[in-house]
């Protein structure tokens, strides 16, 4: 009721992170709130934006004998060029899934005659763990461990949707996990270089709901700023330890993004003191190639250009059982929150 109180005109909010768009499509957010705010989605979901290639990459190194895969369980049905990484599990590739990077160095020890590569994908959040598991395989002296280092930067990527010529994003909320890392000192040369507020919030229907009412409040009064209504867990500088962790594996480096192509200085890769563990200079990946399937609109629905359900794919061509892109089959992917939540509700496959 306070939002439809203050908005006195059409606004356009896009959340970045997909655990807080399936949160919007679980509760059903947008249909309480006043239709002329729109909500779309963004890119913050790291198994949508893994690239097709490192896929490929994966699944090259999952079909060598002496190699062990490790991943994140919901990386394993995200589609590549030709197959899955379920598929080659269920066709005798060695792959373990895992919740703590750790738990991969003792596999790692456990098979001294396999190569053990860990497969890391993740924003901010997850990078901190990664990193101590490389910092602790060089303490340890583990010589059979090796990462393959997905991981990507939301600041860039916000940047990109923001200096599109294309962007109609009027205002944003940002994820409370990332700040809670990383603070939210980034956000702020974002807001006013490109004139829009900016508001974390979490993940839970009030605290979306509490992050929209802001943003509203500061698009009404024209005001430009960056605000925290997660005040329970993100501080402005963050986590001070886990940067300083970030910043001694890992270097920013530009980072291909599965739908929207090369985002300069969006990823993180080990720095040359750690190259000992990088498992695409290991095993020579550069030259597995791949192209995005062209039917596939997961770039357009990451960069707040198109709503899921209005991709002509969407639950016929492309399903949870046989997705196209990464969107439909992620836990954080926007594609599956329609499929899942959406119905056949009228409001939703007209927005």
């Amino acid at each position: 009721k306070k939002i439809t109180d203050i908005c006195t005109q059409s606004w356009t909010i896009m959340e970045i992170c997909g655990g807080q768009t399936h949160s919007i499509m679980k509760y059903n957010l947008q249909e309480l709130l006043p239709p002329q705010l729109n909500l779309v989605h963004g890119p913050g979901c790291p198994v949508c934006v893994t690239p097709v290639e490192l896929i490929d990459k994966t699944i090259y190194l999952a079909g060598k004998d002496d190699v062990i895969l490790a991943s994140f369980g919901d990386m394993l049905r995200v589609p590549g060029s030709k197959t899955d990484l379920l598929s080659m599990k269920a066709n005798g590739a060695d792959i373990r899934m895992f919740y703590s990077p750790l738990e991969v160095l003792k596999i790692a020890s456990q098979n001294p005659q396999k190569k053990v590569v860990l497969f890391g994908v993740g924003f901010e959040t997850t990078a901190p763990s990664i990193a101590l598991t490389v910092k602790q395989a060089k303490i340890k002296n583990i010589p059979n461990f090796s990462i393959l280092c997905s991981h990507v930067l939301v600041p860039p990527a916000m940047e990109a949707i923001l200096s599109s010529s294309a962007n109609r994003i009027q205002g944003f909320l940002a994820a409370g996990h990332v700040c809670t890392i990383m603070g939210y000192h980034q956000y702020i040369p974002l807001a006013q270089k490109y004139n829009v507020p900016i508001v974390i919030t979490g993940f839970e229907p009030v605290d979306l709901l509490l992050g929209i009412y802001h943003v509203i409040q500061l698009l009404e009064h024209h005001e430009v700023k960056v605000e925290n209504a997660y005040t329970r867990l993100v501080t402005e500088k963050g986590n001070i330890p886990a940067q300083q962790l970030l910043e001694e594996i890992f270097e920013p480096v530009d980072r291909k993004w599965r739908g929207i192509g090369v985002i300069p200085q969006s990823g993180l890769a080990l720095r040359k003191e750690y190259h000992q563990y990088d498992a695409e200079l290991l095993f020579g990946l550069g030259h597995i190639k791949a192209n995005e399937p062209t039917e596939c609109m997961a770039g357009q629905v990451l960069q707040g250009l198109l709503k899921p359900n209005q991709c002509p794919a969407f639950g016929n061509l492309c399903t949870p059982e046989k997705p196209l892109g990464a969107p439909m089959v992620s836990s954080e992917g926007a594609c599956a929150a329609y499929y899942r939540y959406s119905g056949n509700r009228k409001t939703l496959s007209h927005a």
